[in-house]
């Protein structure tokens, strides 16, 4: 997939091609449907399907006091992106510059002169230009003027959580569109279950790994410690079931923990993974991390934190903890050097 930081890292002459624009955090299955499409339609046409995307995230520029905490970094989306068949991604570094440009001007300048667009797919939802002023009809109306094809996608609802609940109204299943806010919702009760419906995929959190209090070393549960500079929406204190993913692409099966250990006291916040059943041969040590960007993926969540009378109930709970990741992801791929991110 080609990738061009900015306007003028496009080739001269590139096009003819397919293009959409968003934000896409997350790339959540609403997303994906519009992605879907833009695809087909370069496939029917044979030329490339064209993200246009923007960092930082327009809200940082408009409301930095209120801007949304992003569900994933520029370069998970762009691999993301990638992975749904994108041929290129443009990023549009957003400023308040750019955000003085008209709908038309910037169509004109960035989908029709920069990337020869015949055609444009967009969310029923889409906004740029200045004051927020394009939308699905003047992208329509944009389209017989210059006279490139429009298609908007009608984002679809879908239902999570168990559909046997009693105490539920719809049966346990909520009926919701897709979107990131709800993502972020879910990450915040700390129910990565249905982030990852939404999603598509289990969420991730990525960063490096680099020294803590080594308080699990010694507690005979090492732990790989992302730095404060995590990229991700980190999700509710609690300890997880999921996998460490090293910067290889090998994934291994871990308990995650994320928040402030109430058992010590001067702990900051944090996520860390035990890796847990490495096989003979393969062993992960955490040293052998320190200094790497691993990705760390979320699929239950086991339990909050809560503070131990002492070290011996501590040990106990993780090992219980440790029992419980096992059963939850028995089902998944085995570990190892076959198993990629």
């Amino acid at each position: 997939m080609q990738y061009f930081p900015d306007v003028a890292a496009v080739p001269a002459g590139f096009g003819p091609s397919v293009v959409t624009i968003g934000n896409f955090d997350g790339v959540h299955r609403g997303h994906q449907q519009v992605i879907a499409e833009l695809v087909r339609q370069a496939r029917d046409r044979a030329v490339p399907a064209v993200v246009v995307t923007f960092d930082p995230h327009p809200a940082t520029v408009h409301r930095p006091e209120s801007a949304p905490t992003l569900i994933m970094g520029l370069a998970d989306r762009i691999e993301a992106l990638a992975g749904l068949g994108v041929d290129a991604v443009l990023v549009m570094h957003y400023t308040a510059e750019l955000a003085r440009t008209t709908a038309e001007d910037f169509v004109t300048g960035v989908f029709l002169d920069t990337l020869g667009a015949q055609a444009v797919v967009v969310g029923h939802d889409v906004r740029w230009g200045r004051d927020n002023a394009g939308d699905r009809e003047e992208m329509e109306r944009l389209g017989a003027v210059h006279g490139f094809a429009v298609t908007v996608i009608e984002e679809y609802q879908f239902g999570v959580g168990d559909p046997d609940d009693p105490e539920h109204p719809a049966g346990g299943l909520h009926e919701r569109r897709g979107s990131s806010t709800w993502i972020r919702e879910a990450l915040d009760e700390g129910d990565v279950r249905t982030a990852a419906t939404v999603l598509g995929r289990p969420h991730r959190v990525r960063g490096l790994v680099v020294h803590g209090a080594a308080r699990g070393r010694a507690l005979g549960f090492p732990t790989a410690n992302l730095d404060a500079d995590a990229v991700g929406y980190i999700p509710a204190d609690g300890v997880y079931a999921g996998w460490l993913i090293d910067e290889r692409g090998e994934r291994w099966p871990a308990a995650i923990s994320v928040g402030s250990n109430p058992t010590f006291e001067g702990v900051s916040r944090q996520v860390e993974a035990h890796v847990i059943d490495r096989p003979a041969g393969e062993e992960v040590d955490v040293f052998d991390l320190y200094g790497q960007r691993v990705a760390v993926e979320f699929i239950e969540r086991l339990r909050g934190m809560v503070a131990y009378a002492g070290v011996d109930a501590l040990i106990e709970q993780m090992r219980l903890d440790i029992d419980a990741t096992r059963t939850l992801l028995q089902d998944a791929p085995t570990p190892g050097h076959a198993q990629r991110a």
